[in-house]
């Protein structure tokens, strides 16, 4: 799989499909579910659905090869990759707004037939990618994640999501106990109501699931399905188009509706059009710590406990958890305080000796204007200017602020990019405000960032690749699974009929193999459905007069009494028998 346009800290969340795990129960499952979607969205979903399957190379018959979606999504400027499960939603978003549709290859099993928690590639094959064939829906999906890509993160959503990727994790192997389950779920629920409150990252999340997820698009008495959730569940599908569903037209307020994966949702977003999309992501942004910049800003990064960078007017980015902004007697910032590791960057780009190792304390500088000069920015200066406050290499310079912070040492160097000065380093130096040491000498050199004003504040440090990870991340490498003898009988069994089916065999000799194929599996798997309900469709398109059709039918009627949900699937299979 080709990644190397991609960034390197982006790679190791890429896996190989490894078309060869999935079994015949597998390919018989994904053909279930898409004969299903395909019949009920054909009607109900946005019209692009449909013609979307087919552009993008989704085949209801078999499984795709990510590799061929990438290859049909290309003619939409976009491509598909297959990644490891659950990974962080930072670099989710980072992929998005490169164009790429990250693929969860693992497939859901015939007991989650109807929905699973965990990506998998019904949802992201079958859901996401048809929609991407339409223009205005491409462009929203990518101005999403470059708006999600500035949105901050706290520690708590960190917190929340490593709690999800380990009880799915758990949930997938198949050597977990009860107990671990159980450990896994209460960990979860405990992190989840410890959310103190709710954050950048967690209110675009929300815009996500009311949208890209669950998103309808139209009238609020009419409406169509788009949201890829929906799109990938024939069940959530149907409920979301009835009367129990209440429809709210889309606005930026979505953002303050919660949501639980676990729940059918009682009220869905109606959106006229896929331009309102853009329209109400807008409206978000100018919410947002990015767009606002000043203390507001900072307020938000320092709630979140997280990495995240603070920009000034003169371009200037100091990248790092952000833990003060110091105010004046007139509550102006004065003073800007992080602590741990910092990155100072210039257009996204990590300055010369100025990375995490060598700000690896902390940083602090003051931002504001100098009573020299109180109408101008101090990075817009002339040299002429910087040598009348004695700011030469050498010199000592005593510099104060309007804000009261007084900076004092002996100037080393004084780095501009674009005629801008973006930062002073100076030696022997102190810098207090109002009696309150905010520098000492004996801490080393002091590096200040000039700039009169905090502009924008956004999540992540600014040069991702130099900063290296905020989150620990293993890919997962789902192991090629160990099947018991009776499990490849079972496999067996699917591969035989569905070759029956593809190769078009008629007659004795088709009722003959299948009634061999049913016998054996019988014995072993009473209560699989699926395999009779395989059977029964070629029976019908091909003998609909044999005994073995009837045989099928009356058991299939038995096993539909066994509960609502195995009578609602099989009913629907039936529905859909015909159509071979």
């Amino acid at each position: 799989m080709e990644t190397d346009f991609l960034p390197p800290h982006l790679r190791k969340y890429v896996v190989e499909q490894h078309y060869e795990k999935y079994t015949p129960v597998d390919q018989a499952v994904w053909r279930y579910i898409l004969r299903q979607l395909k019949a009920f969205l054909s009607k109900h979903a946005h019209e692009c659905y449909v013609e979307g399957l087919e552009k993008t190379g989704i085949d209801i018959e078999k499984i795709p090869r990510i590799e061929d979606v990438s290859a049909k999504l290309q003619e939409f400027g976009w491509r598909a990759l297959p990644v490891s499960g659950f990974i962080p939603p930072a670099a989710f978003m980072e992929l998005q707004s490169l164009g790429v549709l990250p693929i969860a290859s693992d497939m859901r099993t015939l007991d989650h037939l109807l929905y699973t928690p965990a990506p998998d590639i019904v949802h992201e094959a079958a859901g996401h990618a048809p929609i991407l064939i339409h223009p205005e829906f491409s462009e929203y999906l990518r101005q999403y994640a470059q708006v999600a890509k500035k949105a901050i993160i706290s520690k708590e959503d960190l917190d929340l999501y490593e709690a999800i990727r380990d009880l799915s994790d758990i949930k997938e192997n198949p050597a977990s106990t009860p107990e671990q389950i159980k450990a896994a779920e209460t960990h979860l629920e405990i992190v989840s109501k410890n959310m103190s409150h709710v954050s950048e990252a967690s209110e675009l999340s929300r815009m996500n699931w009311w949208t890209a997820e669950y998103g309808l698009i139209g009238t609020l008495d009419n409406p169509k399905i788009f949201g890829a959730g929906l799109l990938s569940s024939v069940g959530e599908s149907k409920w979301c188009l009835s009367q129990k569903v209440k429809k709210i037209p889309l606005t930026v307020d979505c953002i303050k509706q919660t949501y639980d994966i676990t729940e059918p949702q009682p009220q869905l977003f109606v959106t006229p059009d896929f331009k309102t999309l853009s329209k109400v992501l807008d409206d978000m942004a100018d919410q947002m710590a990015f767009r606002l910049g000043g203390l507001a800003g900072l307020k938000k990064a320092i709630e979140a406990h997280s990495v995240n960078t603070a920009e000034l007017n003169s371009g200037i980015q100091i990248s790092g958890q952000i833990v003060e902004a110091i105010t004046d007697n007139n509550g102006q910032l004065a003073y800007l305080r992080l602590s741990g590791p910092t990155q100072l960057c210039y257009m996204d780009q990590e300055l010369s000796g100025h990375d995490k190792k060598y700000h690896a304390h902390g940083f602090g500088t003051p931002v504001g204007f100098l009573k020299a000069h109180p109408n101008k920015c101090p990075s817009t200066f002339t040299d002429a200017e910087w040598a009348e406050l004695q700011v030469e290499s050498g010199k000592t310079a005593r510099l104060e602020f309007t804000s009261g912070v007084v900076v004092t040492g002996v100037v080393q160097y004084r780095l501009i990019k674009n005629s801008k000065t973006i930062t002073l380093t100076l030696e022997n130096a102190k810098a207090e405000l109002n009696g309150r040491i905010l520098f000492a000498p004996e801490w080393g050199t002091y590096d200040m960032a000039i700039g009169s004003s905090v502009t924008s504040v956004f999540g992540g440090p600014a040069d991702r690749e130099a900063y290296g990870e905020t989150v620990d991340f293993i890919a997962k490498r789902v192991p090629v699974p160990s099947y018991s003898e009776q499990e490849l009988s079972r496999h067996r069994n699917y591969g035989a009929v569905r070759k029956l089916r593809e190769e078009k065999v008629q007659g004795s000799k088709l009722t003959e193999e299948l009634s061999e194929i049913l016998q054996s599996h019988r014995s072993l798997f009473a209560e699989d459905w699926l395999l009779l309900l395989e059977a029964l469709e070629i029976l019908q398109a091909r003998d609909p007069q044999s005994s073995l059709k009837k045989q099928i039918e009356e058991d299939l009627a038995k096993l539909a009494k066994k509960d609502e949900k195995t009578q609602g699937l099989i009913q629907d299979g039936l529905t859909l028998a015909g159509a071979l």
